[in-house]
């Protein structure tokens, strides 16, 4: 037999080793197919959509054939029995956002020539860069007098920066808070403490950030007038912010606020309205 094989290897002009293995992989082949035909069987049953997780429990159920995981995944990959991928429902995922995720109606509607002070606030969140590092500066203003009536500085732009913003808010029942529709505002978190402190919601349009005029007036007068760029670090950020918001509230004064300061302003319109 040896000599056989030698005398048919020089003539079709292969080694014996050569020979050899290609003689293990067709006895290989031999022994995949079996179970090729098993695992064909119940994946064209799945019409193309089985997983080697359910083709291995259809396998144990049907047939009593218990099969190795990684072997049905290699028998799978070497016979190409590519499993047909699901697209996901678009819908579930609308579904989910706007379980997650409520946007409400712009209650406020640009009116800003509001007259009587701790009933009207809008909200909004911006971002400053530093030292090669960025701060998120979370801001809620009062429409009627443009006094900055919270805030919060944070390293970072989670929840906690507006959620800490609105613990500052407390004594304001009954008053409505204005933001456009980005995700702190629309995620649950928020919507759950705005309810709980009693206060109304409302928010922008999409894509009109001059329903929010009001609040980027204030940012705008921020990024013009305070140096945070300089800054070499948070806690020197922190205090140059706070500075600038009392200086905001308590000395710069506004010409259409009759030429007060926010707070000045604040005590005349609540001096009017006693």
């Amino acid at each position: 037999m040896g000599k056989d094989v030698g005398f048919l290897c020089d003539a079709a002009k292969v080694s014996r080793s050569g020979y050899y293995r290609w003689l293990k992989r067709t006895d290989e082949t031999d022994k995949d197919h079996c179970d090729y035909l098993l695992v064909k069987g119940i994946f064209d049953k799945g019409k193309g959509k089985y997983g080697w997780r359910t083709i291995k429990m259809e396998l144990e159920r049907e047939k009593g054939v218990k099969m190795n995981h990684k072997k049905i995944s290699r028998i799978m990959g070497k016979y190409g029995l590519c499993v047909k991928i699901r697209r996901r429902n678009p819908y579930k995922d609308i579904m989910k956002r706007a379980a997650d995720h409520r946007i409400f109606t712009n209650r406020l509607d640009r009116k800003f020539n509001q007259t009587v002070p701790h009933r009207f606030f809008c909200t909004d969140i911006t971002y400053l860069p530093f030292n090669s590092r960025f701060a998120y500066l979370s801001v809620v203003k009062d429409i009627a007098t443009g006094e900055i009536a919270a805030w919060h500085l944070s390293p970072h732009i989670a929840m906690e920066l507006v959620l800490k913003t609105m613990d500052r808010m407390k004594q304001w029942q009954n008053a409505l808070i204005h933001s456009d529709q980005g995700a702190h505002y629309t995620s649950s978190e928020y919507i759950a403490k705005v309810k709980a402190l009693g206060m109304v919601q409302s928010m922008s349009r999409k894509g009109n950030c001059i329903d929010n005029a009001p609040i980027e007036s204030f940012f705008g007068h921020l990024k013009d007038d305070v140096d945070y760029k300089k800054c070499r670090t948070f806690g020197e950020l922190r205090m140059l912010i706070e500075n600038y918001i009392w200086h905001y509230n308590y000395e710069r004064a506004q010409w259409d606020k009759n030429k007060m300061t926010p707070v000045e302003y604040r005590d005349h319109l609540l001096a009017l309205n006693v």
